[in-house]
């Protein structure tokens, strides 16, 4: 048996995405972002000019470079060209000779390839765990916190998975950052991620998550996330013409906002926000501040 040919399928939505079960938020300062079998070998299995091939390149190189710039860490998977029967093990018998039989597909895909300061474990099953120093080099930095995308959603993204949650890690399972045989075997595992070992996250809300805490939302979409955080529900529970009060929004939380939004520029106060009950109506408000500039003397 080896790797079937695997046709175009939609990426995931948002309305694909199921709701987590706890309010995990990744935290820049605690995570790990694990880029798994992003092979050539495995990603030419798929046609790379349909879907979710390109969104899949597009929303991983994304976080890639998110998590440079915040400093989180990067470790790649990526099976050797050359094992040994005695090595392969009983992967032999479910998938062939696997990237053995091709050599020359053994890189990392272009599009990804690792920068410099980049960690590459070799990865022996399906599990980057197994046979690898990914836990112990997690424990030594102290982070607790794994981001997943890559190939292949069922077999050893969701089995990584698990076996973080295993290690009392929290699992952050990027679902338009993952590809598979197929989009019922992809959504299947997104909903045993979620409801299991993890929170199943799109690239935005995992972006979102991981910007500074005092920028002000660019979209709708990033100030449903952040208050939702703030108020500590789901951001699934959250709808944009929800009454924030009823949804737990108290003075307290309201005044955080307001001095975080300040010093990101806003210049709305306690007053302007309390008046309105809506995501909806906050965005309009929002729509309407730009950071003033500071009065030049003409010469």
């Amino acid at each position: 048996m080896s790797i079937p040919k695997i046709f175009s399928y939609p990426m995931p939505r948002a309305s694909d995405i199921p709701q987590a079960k706890l309010n995990w938020q990744c935290d820049a300062k605690r995570a790990v972002l694990l880029i798994h079998d992003m092979q050539s070998y495995f990603v030419n299995f798929f046609d790379a000019s349909k879907s979710p091939i390109p969104e899949l390149l597009g929303n991983i190189a994304r976080i890639k470079s998110a998590c440079a710039d915040l400093g989180i860490p990067v470790v790649y998977s990526a099976q050797p060209a050359q094992q040994s029967l005695l090595e392969r093990g009983i992967l032999q018998e479910w998938w062939g000779d696997g990237v053995t039989a091709f050599p020359e597909q053994v890189d990392i895909v272009p599009e990804l390839s690792p920068s410099e300061n980049d960690v590459v474990l070799t990865k022996w099953r399906y599990s980057a765990f197994a046979k690898s120093t990914l836990a112990c080099d997690m424990q030594a930095q102290q982070r607790d916190q794994l981001i997943i995308c890559g190939v292949y959603a069922h077999i050893g993204c969701q089995t990584t998975a698990v076996e973080a949650f295993m290690q009392d890690m929290q699992v952050f399972y990027i679902a338009d950052g993952l590809a598979d045989f197929s989009a019922a075997q992809h959504q299947g595992a997104l909903d045993y991620v979620a409801r299991c070992c993890g929170i199943v996250q799109s690239t935005e809300q995992l972006l979102n998550a991981l910007k500074p805490k005092d920028a002000l939302p660019s979209s709708l979409t990033q100030l449903t996330a952040q208050v939702a955080a703030l108020i500590e529900i789901p951001v699934g529970d959250l709808q944009v013409d929800d009454n924030l009060i009823f949804a737990g929004l108290d003075s307290i939380r309201l005044m955080s906002l307001v001095t975080r939004w300040k010093r990101a520029g806003s210049r709305l106060d306690f007053v302007d926000l309390a008046q309105k009950t809506t995501l909806n109506q906050w965005w309009e408000l929002l729509q309407t501040q730009t950071v003033p500039q500071p009065e030049r003397n003409e010469a």
